[in-house]
């Protein structure tokens, strides 16, 4: 009580009514995050960390987050687990472990969705280098791929002095992967477009194939972008433990305790980046803006080259599947099949979004590397 009274209360008394306001408007966004996670089933393994962690570090003085001398836990846990990128790394090896790649090996051309569905990256690269300097946009237009992980590592290789807003950013996209792309697809594709049906034939894919695969993309991808080898590398590791057959119990933790646990520590520690004095500023909010763009002009490009795509082929493809290029997986892919179910209850998309998804996930991993090549001093 001594304490409180002597050092606390009159830091108290000296906060500014502006301040108290700030936290408001904090606790309400940490509110609405919580809300979307629990009520809207949206995403909670990342919504939930991050709308409680939100409300968490804009209480007054917390002891969450280093103060007078004193190291707060999430700013511990962010130093040993994000600024490191460790976190991000150590999520890959669960993702990759969840992958499978069949529906991607039994139609290798879904790799071209991919590669296609990364224009909204560059795309707003040019936008943001009007506003940014050069190494900020270029981590600002990765918030695109839809990826948190290569985000925050490309954020942090080039230093740049927005790492928290992106982080934030990228990781509130992903979740609302369902509110965003079902309009922006629907406004590009008309109801034709939308009931092709692609009936899907499951080619038999050799063992000896899966577990080839994770081990040849690790090493054209160190060939071809240096930069990305540890995010493809831990990726495909994840996927070589799935498909080995020798590690079932390893693959079994990686899919699910480990990355389970790597997310909500993810979650919760990125909002030691949401505190108001570093969010509600105007430098946070049009990074906000940049990144939608990049997430709108991703699902653009992929569901543009599908439709383009379909001037030259005999087999019609639906437009809808261009849109999982993005890399949030496997929500786009969900999104995608639901719509497509939605528009005809006997069309059943979700392998083909399956295999454009992970291709995304793959692609994103090396355009970020691309983007490190390229700005990486």
């Amino acid at each position: 009580m001594e304490e409180f009274l002597s050092d606390y209360l009159p830091q108290f008394l000296e906060m500014k009514w502006d301040d108290w306001v700030k936290m408001l408007v904090m606790w309400i966004i940490g509110g609405i995050l919580v809300y979307l996670a629990i009520k809207k089933n949206m995403e909670p393994s990342l919504l939930l960390p991050m709308g409680f962690g939100a409300i968490l570090v804009n209480l007054p003085l917390s002891g969450v987050l280093t103060y007078g001398g004193e190291e707060g836990a999430l700013d511990t846990l962010y130093g040993a687990g994000i600024a490191n990128e460790l976190f991000p790394l150590i999520l890959f090896i669960g993702i990759g472990a969840m992958i499978d790649f069949a529906p991607l090996l039994s139609n290798p051309k879904l790799m071209l969705f991919g590669a296609a569905a990364q224009f909204g990256i560059f795309f707003t690269l040019g936008m943001a280098s009007l506003f940014f300097d050069i190494n900020d946009a270029a981590s600002i237009a990765t918030i695109g791929a839809a990826d948190g992980p290569t985000a925050i590592v490309v954020a942090n290789k080039l230093a740049s002095n927005y790492t928290g807003a992106i982080m934030v950013a990228a990781y509130s996209y992903m979740a609302l992967v369902p509110i965003i792309q079902p309009p922006i697809i629907r406004m590009l594709t008309s109801k034709s477009e939308r009931l092709i049906r692609m009936p899907y034939v499951q080619k038999e894919i050799s063992k000896t194939t899966k577990i080839i695969f994770p081990i040849c993309i690790t090493i054209i991808t160190g060939l071809v972008s240096p930069k990305s080898v540890a995010l493809v590398g831990f990726l495909m590791f994840g996927n070589l433990i799935r498909e080995c057959g020798v590690l079932d119990s390893l693959s079994d933790t990686a899919q699910k305790v480990l990355a389970n646990l790597v997310t909500i520590f993810l979650g919760i520690t990125i909002a030691t980046q949401m505190h108001y004095s570093k969010f509600l500023t105007g430098g946070t909010l049009l990074i906000l803006g940049l990144g939608l763009i990049a997430f709108i002009f991703d699902t653009v490009g992929g569901v543009l080259f599908a439709k383009v795509l379909n001037l030259f082929v005999k087999n019609k493809i639906n437009p809808m599947i261009g849109a999982c290029g993005i890399s949030a997986f496997p929500m786009s892919a969900r999104v995608v099949h639901k719509m497509g179910l939605k528009e005809d209850n006997q069309n059943f998309l979700l392998m083909q979004a399956i295999g454009v998804n992970v291709s995304g996930q793959i692609c994103s991993v090396v355009a970020g590397g691309l983007i490190l090549a390229f700005f990486a001093k």
